[in-house]
């Protein structure tokens, strides 16, 4: 089967014992870099020296298909440098063909940063949505964070350090200043540190100068007070400007509350 492996994100020790196990035993390694899995098997003093397939950005989706019919095989261990695989990293596109080919796939779960800096970050973990690494580009920035300023679920991203502060000041212009964020950096490592504050205040912080692996966690929209019938006519505005009934009411629903069903059957009433 394939075996999806959680590393460590910073602390050695947070390798799971079966993480350990399943090193000392595997034959072939799916690695996102190689290097960095010699590293970790010294590291973690594994003796066992597996095969080491390279799988990345750049060639897993050639690659796939090789390694699923290894993994009919025998067991392929699949890692990327820290954390879970698949999560803004290497094994989605091997998962999926694995998925598609019948082969078994399975997991050894450990460190997430995207769930280590939600818990720390204080603000609401009853539902969240990932939305990977915040975009390099200006423009890129203000479309993205401007189609998620509405967006009620608390948010989390990745980020580079040398862009930290654009990144922050772009989501304070798109979300508002006094919108609740955290920015979490180092996590596991000695010199942790999780920032929290409203993002203006964050953005200021930022323009210092910031090092080390980053995430940002930040609050989601507040749901407004609307009635269902100025909700139902912002759906019929949406699909006035060419957004497709079904997806202007799940919109509409994120942003009021509503029930995306109630709002969907009373925009085709009223359509009617």
């Amino acid at each position: 089967m394939l075996i999806l492996a959680a590393t460590p994100i910073g602390n050695l020790g947070d390798a799971s014992d079966r993480l350990r196990t399943a090193l000392e035993d595997a034959t072939i390694v799916a690695a996102e870099d190689t290097r960095t899995t010699v590293r970790l098997l010294q590291a973690l003093g594994i003796q066992n020296r597996p095969r080491l397939l390279a799988l990345h950005d750049h060639n897993e989706k050639q690659r796939a298909a090789e390694i699923v019919e290894l993994a009919r095989e025998e067991d392929v261990l699949l890692l990327s440098d820290a954390g879970m695989p698949t999560v803004s990293d290497p094994g989605f596109a091997v998962v999926a063909e694995a998925a598609a080919r019948g082969v078994d796939v399975t997991a050894l779960p450990g460190p997430s940063a995207v769930i280590t800096a939600l818990a720390l970050a204080g603000l609401p973990t009853d539902r969240f949505t990932f939305e990977g690494f915040a975009p390099r580009k200006d423009g890129e920035r203000r479309t993205t964070f401007g189609a998620l300023a509405s967006e009620p679920r608390t948010m989390v991203f990745f980020d580079a350090p040398s862009r930290l502060a654009e990144t922050l000041a772009a989501m304070a212009e798109a979300f508002g200043t006094d919108r609740r964020a955290a920015v979490c950096r180092e996590l596991t490592k000695l010199h942790e540190e999780v920032v929290r504050g409203p993002l203006g205040e964050l953005a200021e912080w930022a323009s210092a100068g910031v090092r080390g692996e980053i995430v940002v966690v930040v609050s989601g929209a507040e749901v407004r007070a609307v009635s269902e019938e100025d909700a139902v006519a912002q759906v019929l505005r949406m699909v006035a400007g060419g957004i497709r009934l079904k997806d202007a009411a799940a919109e509409v629903s994120r942003e009021t509350g509503l029930p995306s069903r109630d709002l969907y059957r009373a925009a085709v009433a009223a359509r009617g």
